[in-house]
């Protein structure tokens, strides 16, 4: 059998309880601590909440196979145990590091024989599913196709590039998100409080702020958190009151990563963003890397900060470089797909070439200004020849009369009104890329300007 990792529990939820007890103290905290309910788990409730799918189909007892995709210590593993428990299933957990095709024979064997000779099913668990190979993962089809294992895979890989196809598509795919800070800080809590599986028998005394750094800089790894927290509570003395004190400090050693003067939802949070924007607005690259290194540090939401460089390259940069969004736009995507810690790298690529870039707001002037228009001033009726004339009487009606197809003159351009009135609204800069923007729109306008002069209404 696979060896036990730190988020498993000391026995398979089907053992006796004096042997789920044996050795309870000596078991990591993350393992003792495991949710043991659906109504303890913390977190993934776009899968989890009341109503929800999964939900439902636990609930319900209808669980067919299914594959867990997401990032260490989001409770992949837990989420299995409680399935089999509440399904009241037999649990067997495989890894896919360590197992091999005859211990998979062994369990599958054991499945078959389980289900004829008891009608118990059983939920087969493997850790790190997409480490088997082909011809491991081909074992498993005929058993998970005729209904002999309910298969629960845990990957931290995209199931639809690691797992093979024939298994992806006998499995309900969910994906597990990081945890929250909140969620992450619920379990700490509750691990300080519990005495018979958590640290309640040992008198601590935790700062408030010790724990939301452990929450906010475990990454959304719950593991990491509570063993920080194991750490550090088993490698502080007492004080003269006999009382262990988990300050920050303390949690900043034990976590090893020191804490930042940073409120993900307070002052420090906009204040530090503000200051991002705006040093990549003043084209100081080494100020935006300092701000973006600071909130990479205090573990900031990576689609925060990649969502503030693309509304940046529009506003700030705009048609000076029309790249800069295109690259902002990558780095989103980027890193969204990587995550933490490489995300850093696009982020910080874009913020260099966002702060370096040419700058120009006409975009976003001009937009502001239209709107304005339109909130302040009448309503602009739309000219009879750039009306729609694709339908059965738009001709009497006058529609697309007149209208002159752009593409049929010199330079795909030809002089007529679009608007009605006279405005200008876009007033292109010099800036970069936008130079030669601007060359073009005044040599437009210009014409513009003398054909509406050599009409005898001036229209």
């Amino acid at each position: 059998m696979a060896e036990r990792d730190l988020f498993n529990a000391s026995a398979a939820p089907d053992e006796p309880r004096a042997d789920r007890t044996a050795g309870h103290r000596q078991a990591p905290l993350a393992a003792r601590m495991r949710p043991r309910t659906l109504e303890e788990f913390a977190g993934q409730q776009h899968i989890l909440k009341p109503g929800m799918l999964l939900r439902r189909a636990i609930e319900a007892d209808r669980i067919q196979s299914l594959i867990f995709y997401g990032p260490p210590g989001t409770g992949k593993t837990t989420l299995g145990q409680i399935i089999a428990s509440r399904t009241e299933s037999k649990f067997e957990r495989l890894s896919g590091v360590e197992s091999n095709v005859a211990e998979m024979r062994r369990v599958l064997s054991g499945a078959a024989n389980r289900l004829e000779n008891t009608g118990r099913a059983t939920v087969l668990f493997i850790d790190e599913i997409h480490r088997f190979n082909k011809a491991q993962q081909d074992v498993l089809l005929p058993d998970v196709e005729g209904g002999t294992v309910k298969l629960i895979g845990a990957t931290t890989h995209n199931p639809f590039f690691f797992v093979n196809s024939p298994l992806v598509s006998r499995s309900q795919i969910f994906e597990l998100q990081p945890l929250e800070p909140a969620d992450i800080r619920t379990l700490l809590d509750r691990a300080l409080a519990d005495k018979e599986r958590g640290l309640g028998h040992i008198k601590i005394t935790a700062d408030s702020d010790a724990l939301d750094h452990l929450a906010m800089i475990s990454d959304g790894d719950a593991r990491k958190a509570l063993n920080s927290l194991e750490i550090a509570a088993l490698t502080t003395l007492p004080g003269k009151d006999g009382a262990i004190a988990l300050t920050l400090a303390v949690a900043e050693e034990c976590i090893q990563k020191k804490a930042v003067v940073y409120d993900a939802d307070g002052d420090q949070h906009y204040d530090t963003i503000s200051a991002f924007i705006k040093s990549i607005r003043g084209s100081d690259p080494d100020a935006a890397l300092y701000w973006l290194a600071k909130m990479i540090h205090a573990g900031e939401d990576p689609r925060f900060v990649s969502r503030r460089l693309m509304i940046s390259a529009a506003e700030d940069i705009g048609l000076a470089d029309p790249m800069a969004l295109v690259l902002a736009t990558s780095a989103h995507a980027a890193s969204e797909y990587v995550g933490w810690p490489e995300a850093r790298i696009p982020l910080a690529e874009a913020t260099v070439y966002l702060a370096t870039a040419h700058k120009s707001n006409s975009a976003y002037v001009a937009i502001d200004a239209a709107l304005e228009e339109v909130k302040a001033g009448r309503t602009i009726p739309v000219p009879k020849h750039l009306r729609d004339a694709h339908y059965q009487g738009a001709e009497q009606l006058g529609h697309g009369e007149d209208y002159k197809y752009a593409h049929d003159y010199d330079g795909h351009f030809v002089a007529q009104d679009y608007l009605g009135v006279d405005k200008v609204f876009y007033e292109p800069t010099e800036e970069g890329v936008e130079q030669k923007i601007k060359t073009r729109v005044l040599h437009w306008r210009s014409l513009q300007a003398k054909a509406k002069a050599k009409k005898p209404d001036g229209h």
